[in-house]
C-alpha cells in the first residue's frame, strides 16, 4: 500500500456514493408519480436504518429514536457511542459496507437456498476484480435471465437491488456526523503508510482491501442497476435536451 494506492481507495468509495445518489436523483426526476417513487425506495431506506442501527450496536450507541420509512426518508436518532470518533463513522457509513455485502447474500439465497438460477458467479475477495471482470459478470446475469431463458424471479431480484442501490449512499447527516471522524482516519492512514513501519502498513493493507472488495462489489450492482435503468437514462437525456433547447430559444 502507497498513497497513490490509498488514495485510489478514497476514489473508489466516493464512486460507489455517488453513483447511488445520481441513480436516486435519477429515479426522482423521472418516475411520473412521488408515490411510485417512495414505493420502490422503502425497502432500501428501511435496509438503510437497520443498517445505522447494527452500527449503534457494534459501538454502543443508545439508540433514542427509529424512523424506518416515511415520506422524508428514515433516521435513527443515538446518543454518543462509545468508541469516540471511530464510532460516528462506523455508524453513518453502516450502510454502505453492509448493503453490498447484504447483495451478496441475496444473491447466495436466491441460487442457493430458493434454487433460482440466476447464473450469476460474485468474484471471490482474493479475485481480480477488473473493470472487465465486472462487465462480464453482470452480461452473464442478464444474458442467463433474459436470452438463455425468461426468469419471472429475476424482475423481483432486480427491484431489489435497484432498491438497496439508491439508498447505498451515507445521507447529509451521516455525512456531517462523520466528516471529522474520517478526516483524522484519513490522515492517520497517510502517516502511517508515509511512516514506512511494514507491520502496520501489512495490516492497514489488509483492511483497506477488504474495505475495497465491498466497494466493487457495490460497483457491480451498480452496473445491474445503470443496465436496469438506460431507458430512463435516455428519457432524462432527451427531457434535459428539449429543456436547455427552449431556454436557448427564449
Amino acid at each position: 500500500m502507497d498513497v497513490f494506492g490509498f488514495f485510489t481507495f478514497l476514489l473508489l468509495a466516493a464512486t460507489v456514493i455517488l453513483i447511488s445518489y445520481g441513480f436516486d436523483r435519477l429515479y426522482a426526476q423521472i418516475l411520473p408519480l412521488r408515490t411510485l417513487y417512495h414505493a420502490i425506495r422503502m425497502p432500501g431506506i428501511v435496509l438503510h436504518e437497520l443498517a445505522h442501527i447494527i452500527g449503534c450496536l457494534i459501538t454502543g450507541a443508545k439508540i433514542r429514536n427509529v424512523v424506518l420509512f416515511s415520506r422524508d426518508g428514515g433516521s435513527v436518532t443515538y446518543a454518543e457511542p462509545e468508541i469516540p470518533l471511530l464510532g460516528s463513522v462506523i455508524i453513518s457509513t453502516a450502510p454502505l459496507l453492509l448493503l453490498p455485502l447484504f447483495l451478496v447474500l441475496l444473491t447466495w439465497i436466491f441460487q442457493s437456498v430458493i434454487n433460482v438460477p440466476l447464473g450469476i458467479v460474485m468474484p471471490p475477495p482474493d479475485g481480480d476484480l477488473t473493470f472487465p471482470v465486472i462487465i462480464t459478470t453482470v452480461t452473464n446475469l442478464f444474458y442467463n435471465n433474459l436470452t438463455v431463458r425468461f426468469n419471472g424471479w429475476f424482475i423481483l431480484y432486480l427491484y431489489v437491488c435497484i432498491t438497496i442501490i439508491l439508498s447505498l449512499g451515507p445521507s447529509a447527516q451521516d455525512f456531517t456526523n462523520a466528516a471529522i471522524g474520517i478526516a483524522l482516519i484519513a490522515a492517520t492512514c497517510l502517516l502511517v503508510i508515509m511512516s514506512g513501519f511494514a507491520p502496520v502498513i501489512n495490516l492497514l493493507d489488509r483492511i483497506l482491501a477488504m474495505l475495497g472488495y465491498i466497494f466493487t462489489v457495490g460497483i457491480i450492482f451498480e452496473v445491474i442497476v445503470a443496465v436496469v435503468s438506460l431507458p430512463f437514462l435516455l428519457i432524462y437525456g432527451i427531457k434535459m435536451g428539449i429543456k436547455r433547447f427552449r431556454q436557448l430559444r427564449r
